[in-house]
């Protein structure tokens, strides 16, 4: 059983990357963060009678519930209607957020590191090290 040589170009390469991503984070991180934690996102339920707003985080900011909800009461549905319309916003925002960072961090990345799914952070981290995943520089 021999060792298989390292990649040390490819290495160096995704050393730069990452040293120019770490500049660009440092330089353009702070506005980023400030662009991501202003992001609300309101959404209508699908009959127009409940209006939900979400922070950056998918955090309920704002539930507005027309009165003509109570013309046809059924609790069941009034609150899987607000779970369907907070979950939209919900999505919607966490899209906006991606889109904030995309030019700095690929949205695939970004979107396993709000999961929390540490597995394919690792996964993606090694797979660029080892120049399997196509890197991609900073523009």
């Amino acid at each position: 059983m021999g060792f298989e040589e390292p990649d040390v170009t490819g290495m160096q390469a995704y050393a730069d990357e990452l040293r120019r991503t770490f500049l660009r984070l440092q330089e353009e991180g702070g506005e980023l963060h400030r662009q991501a934690r202003a992001i609300e996102v309101t959404e209508k339920s699908r009959d127009g009678l409940i209006s939900a707003t979400v922070g950056a985080r998918g955090e309920l900011v704002r539930l507005d519930i027309d009165p003509r909800i109570y013309r046809h009461p059924d609790a069941r549905h009034l609150a899987d209607s607000i779970t369907d319309t907070v979950h939209r916003a919900a999505d919607k925002a966490r899209q906006r957020v991606l889109d904030v960072f995309e030019p700095l961090i690929p949205a695939d990345q970004m979107r396993a590191h709000l999961d929390g799914d540490l597995e394919t952070v690792m996964a993606q981290l090694a797979d660029q090290m080892a120049g399997k995943e196509k890197r991609r520089g900073p523009a």
